[in-house]
């Protein structure tokens, strides 16, 4: 059991937050709680969670701000952060995405789904931690060595330029994660670098000539993420 996990949850819903709280604690998670978005930051400075999740919609400030104020801060840079809500405009999404959000979870929520959910973004939240302490990334057939700048799909290594080898490494660190066209530009080129709007389009393209489609999928109207099957 992930008994040290402590998970802040955010939202204005008492029956809600006592919902979450309830299905979290019977799988030993310890939970604490917040009914809007400044007592929201205040509990994620004061018991700093491995996990925050946070309703869009909020009093004093809504669920986008606190995610965007909290990945201000160093502290919580990795922390992970999904989102509850009823909503599903794309604009919605993209918003709370740009803002660092790492998932999404749907409401009318389903206690299986929540703890499902849950426990697989502490999972692969805890992969991505061992993986970075590493230059190795193994998932399915592929292999990426980051000190050697190498990539091996099926044992064979397979050219890719500079670019592409940080694009791939980047999706292959957080399988599952989406990535937002603005979080691979920051990451990849900069935020200070000026790129055409079609260059993540036309390295996503070489990548998927280079690898195969199975891959990198595609997020209509949000960006990208590797699954590997």
């Amino acid at each position: 059991m992930d008994t040290q996990h402590k998970i802040l949850v955010a939202d204005d819903d008492e029956d809600i937050l006592e919902f979450i709280r309830y299905n979290l604690e019977k799988e030993n998670y310890i939970v604490v709680t917040a009914k809007d978005g400044k007592e929201a930051i205040s509990q994620a400075e004061r018991e700093k969670p491995d996990l925050i999740i946070l309703d869009i919609m909020m009093p004093e400030m809504d669920g986008v701000e606190v995610c965007r104020y909290l990945r201000s801060q160093p502290e919580f840079s990795t922390t992970i952060i999904t989102f509850l809500t009823a909503r599903s405009e794309d604009f919605t999404q993209i918003a709370a995405l740009d803002v660092g959000g790492d998932d999404f979870i749907k409401k009318p929520i389903r206690p299986g789904v929540l703890v499902s959910r849950i426990k697989a973004l502490l999972r692969r939240n805890s992969r991505q931690a061992e993986e970075e302490a590493e230059n190795i990334i193994k998932l399915g057939n592929l292999l990426v060595d980051r000190e050697k700048i190498m990539i091996q799909k099926d044992g064979v290594t397979i050219d890719l330029a500079k670019k592409e080898f940080e694009l791939i490494t980047l999706l292959l660190a957080r399988p599952g994660k989406v990535y937002t066209r603005e979080e691979i530009f920051k990451k990849i080129w900069g935020a200070d670098v000026i790129v055409g709007n079609r260059t993540i389009d036309v390295h996503i393209r070489k990548l998927r000539e280079k690898l195969g489609d199975e891959y990198i999928k595609t997020v209509k109207g949000v960006g990208y993420k590797v699954e590997i099957k």
